[in-house]
């Protein structure tokens, strides 16, 4: 079976040993995305303009997977500060609203940047 390795293009992906997405016949992981564009917080400090960038960046590799937000079976979410859940949760169901993955978003203690209050990860499975 074919499988497709989407880079992002980060510095640490060779170095840590791994890509953005990779697509394994009709299955596309996204791998844990975050806002971070270079040396760059996308939405600085406001949690939901990160969530939205972070979605963007995932709409990326899922479309040079073959793959779009329609095929996203599951998502999970990572967030520094659980109150700001809400905010996590709109951008996501901006998305989301009518395709309703299922979902799990839990906080967590830190990120690899702490700058970075949410981070996204997806699995899709394109119909055949």
């Amino acid at each position: 079976m074919m499988r497709q390795l989407i880079s992002s293009g980060a510095l640490w992906e060779p170095i840590v040993g791994y890509s953005r997405a990779v697509r394994v016949g009709n299955v596309v992981e996204v791998a844990g995305t975050t806002a971070q564009d270079g040396d760059v917080v996308t939405g600085g400090a406001d949690i939901y303009a990160q969530a939205k960038r972070v979605l963007e960046k995932i709409g990326e590799a899922l479309k040079a997977a073959g793959a779009t937000f329609e095929d996203v079976v599951r998502t999970r979410i990572f967030v520094t500060d659980i109150a700001q859940w809400e905010a996590v949760g709109r951008a996501h169901g901006e998305v989301f609203g009518e395709i309703r993955p299922v979902t799990s978003m839990v906080e967590v203690r830190a990120l690899i940047d702490p700058r970075l209050l949410v981070e996204i990860e997806a699995t899709a499975i394109i119909s055949t």
